[in-house]
């Protein structure tokens, strides 16, 4: 038909075409041209239709996929393609009247089947092309996740991840090739993992079991989940913050003077749709925001290195910016030339930000808040309140 897109994605399981509905098992038996993994393709029957072996790494089959646009074409992927899968990646290279897709089962399907878990009860995560950090926010006992994960090597490095995080008590199952016949499930526990050999493709399914420390789910994590050489917005303040940012889905916050990140940490630890980016002048703690981001699971936070405004050139424009450190008049008039609408949270600490953000705060409105805090702590045999730096904070939106 004239108005059949060039381009066919089929989802393919380890069952091959057996597995397949009618409709792409008649794409397939009249494709032209049929591009995949080699695991895929050896699935196939060969009846003479021309083959191309997707290449690695998977973007350089992207662009090979690219050069026969408008030629007809079916691309091979795995169970279902808009489910941490290819169809999404190959979409937005495309006009929606270009492509077609056929799903398959997924992976999360096949084992939440297997296990007699409830789907929308489990937690879905793809681990083949994430950070195995990426669990940590969700590492609590009783949680269920299915994963997927890069190949067998993986299922070693998770078991060891998890123990060493205080989960090695997690029941585990892996399941490798599952509907296929070299399907293999196996139970073990994450402490023994690297105790088998275990093949592509392959998923587990966990259970956390352990005495590891639980991430909170509120703001204001504890401080001592943050790596930092003391400059870092504390605890309570740090929750009061994050109150004051307000975050919402889909927004970019701008972090300004990161210092161990852990604002635009939190943010992101909010929602999976927020982003965020951290400007940090000195070269140690832009490293140290990097790898606090990456070992807690949120790995998406951009870093820049560089103090504002200068460093702020040439960015994607925030929905949302705190200023935690570097505050200066320079910085406030850079600010107000960003878009109507822009939320700005700014905490001082000094006398001279203080007095800028009150000067601020009495020309472009919003609220100021002053905020002091005292802890209990020993004297002598006694106790009494030793109170923190006062903080004033000036939030608005432009």
């Amino acid at each position: 038909m004239a108005d059949t897109p060039w381009l066919t994605v089929i989802g393919l399981g380890e069952d091959g075409p057996d597995g397949l509905c009618k409709a792409s098992r008649d794409v397939l038996e009249n494709a032209e041209c049929i591009m995949g993994a080699a695991r895929h393709l050896s699935l196939l029957p060969d009846v003479g239709t021309e083959r191309i072996e997707w290449p690695v790494p998977y973007s350089d089959g992207v662009d090979l996929l690219m050069k026969r646009r408008g030629q007809p074409t079916v691309v091979l992927a795995s169970g279902d393609p808009f489910w941490f899968g290819a169809g999404s990646v190959l979409a937005k290279r495309l006009d929606r009247s270009e492509w077609r897709a056929f799903s398959g089962q997924s992976v999360f399907s096949l084992a939440a089947a297997r296990l007699g878990w409830p789907l929308e009860k489990s937690l879905c995560l793809g681990l083949h092309a994430t950070p195995l950090t990426a669990l940590r926010p969700h590492l609590a006992t009783g949680r269920r996740i299915i994963a997927t994960l890069r190949d067998g090597d993986a299922v070693a490095a998770l078991g060891a991840y998890l123990t060493d995080a205080g989960f090695g008590e997690a029941a585990c199952t892996v399941l490798e090739a599952l509907n296929g016949p070299r399907e293999q499930i196996t139970e073990a526990v994450a402490r023994d993992l690297g105790n088998g050999s275990f093949a592509h493709p392959v998923c587990i399914a966990l259970e956390i079991k352990g005495d590891g420390a639980v991430m909170p789910l509120a703001s204001g994590r504890a401080d001592d989940w943050f790596d930092s050489d003391g400059q870092i917005t504390k605890q309570p303040i740090r929750a009061l913050t994050l109150s004051a940012l307000a975050p919402r889905p889909f927004e970019h916050l701008w972090d300004i003077g990161g210092g161990s990140g852990s604002i635009g940490i939190e943010w992101l630890l909010t929602d999976p749709t927020l982003n965020a980016t951290a400007i940090e002048p000195r070269a140690d703690r832009a490293v140290r925001i990097r790898d606090n981001a990456d070992r807690l699971g949120v790995g998406r936070l951009s870093v820049v290195e560089g103090k504002a405004p200068d460093a702020l050139q040439g960015l994607s424009p925030p929905d949302v910016v705190f200023v935690g450190g570097g505050l200066s008049q320079e910085l406030i008039t850079f600010l107000e030339t960003l878009p109507k609408g822009t939320r700005i949270v700014a905490n001082a600490v000094t006398l001279e930000s203080e007095a800028l953000l009150t000067q601020t705060h009495a020309r472009l409105g919003g609220s100021l808040m002053r905020i002091e805090i005292a802890n209990a702590v020993p004297i002598g045999p006694k106790r009494g309140w030793r109170a923190s730096y006062p903080i004033t904070q000036w939030s608005v939106q432009l």
